[in-house]
């Protein structure tokens, strides 16, 4: 059933989101200082292509202990995300989260996007798994 959502998803606006998120991991690759970021981008962009049967989760709850990610400097991160470029990202997901929650069959399809919404606020110290 992932695979009909995924497939779905990917064509009704899947797509356009993660390119979203790869054109913004592209722009913080250019600099040594935003690759970080653009790390979170690429993982979170392949997310955005197909969510449905996986999930985001901190890396503390998956390894057990705290990164540089998960601690103080991880939140660091995450401020200057947001006001980089996170907000934009966000601002794209609402926006597609209403447009699906209009009819009855893309209300699954919102509620992917309210989840990438709170990924996009603080992606660092993310990672994605497999739902069981």
């Amino acid at each position: 059933m992932s695979l009909i959502g995924n497939i779905i998803w990917f064509v009704f606006g899947g797509l356009f989101m993660g390119a979203g998120w790869f054109l913004l991991g592209l722009v913080m690759f250019i600099s040594i200082i935003g690759i970080p970021w653009g790390r979170a981008c690429f993982m979170l962009g392949n997310f955005c292509l197909w969510p449905f049967g996986r999930e985001i989760v901190s890396r503390r709850a998956v390894t057990g202990r705290d990164d540089i990610g998960t601690g103080p400097l991880g939140f660091l991160g995450n401020v200057a995300w947001f006001v980089c470029g996170g907000v934009w990202l966000a601002i794209g997901h609402l926006a597609s989260a209403l447009l699906c929650f209009i009819t009855i069959i893309g209300i699954p399809f919102g509620l992917q996007h309210l989840k990438l919404v709170g990924a996009t606020l603080a992606p660092i110290g993310k990672t994605v798994v497999e739902k069981r």
